[in-house]
């Protein structure tokens, strides 16, 4: 088989999945999809996802993605459901039952514990006339003309289309709950979104001792090494009430040494940055991203209401929290 052979076989996979999620347009346009978004919204406890096979690897990537967009949802395998994990299904929850021909066995065994616990029934299927889809609340088809696979028998377009089908779900939910950037966030501390959103200057900056400060009247040299020992690329000077006057950074000593200042007679405030930029408590660490990137800065002081240094942040800070 040569090279432009196997673009083919990818590519006729690629439009024959592209025309089952494309199917789906008129399916979305039906009563059932809305009747099965309004049961999941008005659900008091969480999206039980069920599916065999397959349609359990989709069945658990759909749940993952209800719960991290506002739904609260989680997957029971249905096999394992008939040996007790029925228990996890309450009368306040909503079933969202997967299978292409809804004939599965181990869902059909379980139908009627879940009719019994009078629990709303959602079923994605391929077959609207299965023995699933007949016994659901609503029965959302997702049924497509041919598999991507030639032999026809590996399930690939309908998987596509499941999948498609349960993010249009998951993204209609999420939008008719309102559910914001800041929502996403909480439910992903550890992304990178949620360290953007959540973490705030006051979790990363550097305060007391290990702040690097000097007084106005300090030596050059003094700040050197105050500038040394605290390893930020910077140091704050304040006045004797301890408001910030400036900022010496690595950039002002080579400016300093290319205006051929002595180094060991030179005070610093005499060489610092005045009025430079500065950041707040309670700002996100974001924002100081945005700060030191539009003003091609590497640190900044942090400073209270009163003008008065609490902290110092550079970004190598920002680097390990990962906001970058």
């Amino acid at each position: 088989m040569n090279d432009r052979k196997l673009q083919e076989l990818a590519l006729a996979v690629i439009n024959t999945e592209a025309a089952a999620i494309q199917g789906l347009d008129k399916e979305i346009r039906q009563p059932s999809f809305i009747a099965a978004c309004r049961l999941m919204l008005a659900c008091k406890g969480r999206v039980v996802v069920t599916g065999m096979g397959k349609s359990g690897h989709i069945a658990g990537k759909i749940a993952a993605t209800l719960a991290s967009t506002g739904t609260p949802a989680f997957f029971v395998h249905p096999g394992e459901a008939s040996h007790g994990d029925l228990g996890m299904i309450t009368p306040s929850d909503v079933v969202l039952a997967l299978s292409n021909s809804g004939e599965t066995g181990e869902l059909v065994t379980i139908l009627p514990i879940i009719k019994r616990l009078d629990v709303p029934l959602i079923a994605m299927t391929g077959n609207p006339q299965s023995t699933l889809s007949l016994a659901a609340t609503a029965s959302i088809n997702v049924s497509v003309e041919k598999e991507a696979c030639p032999l026809g028998l590996a399930p690939t377009a309908s998987t596509t289309a499941a999948l498609a089908m349960g993010d249009a779900l998951a993204v209609a939910l999420l939008e008719s709950r309102g559910f914001t950037e800041e929502d996403f966030a909480r439910s992903h501390p550890g992304g990178t979104l949620g360290r953007r959103l959540l973490l705030h200057i006051d979790d990363l900056m550097h305060t007391g001792d290990d702040i690097p400060r000097v007084g106005i009247d300090t030596s050059l040299t003094d700040a050197l090494m105050e500038m040394t020992r605290k390893g930020l690329g910077m140091t704050a000077i304040v006045d004797a009430q301890g408001k910030l006057a400036g900022i010496f950074t690595d950039g002002d000593l080579r400016r300093t040494i290319d205006h051929k200042i002595d180094l060991h007679e030179a005070v610093v405030s005499d060489v610092m940055t005045a009025g430079c930029k500065t950041v707040q408590p309670g700002m996100l660490a974001a924002e100081a991203l945005q700060i030191m990137d539009s003003t091609k800065i590497n640190a900044l002081p942090v400073v209270n209401d009163g003008n008065e240094l609490v902290g110092a942040l550079n970004m190598h800070d920002l680097l390990r929290a990962g906001v970058v």
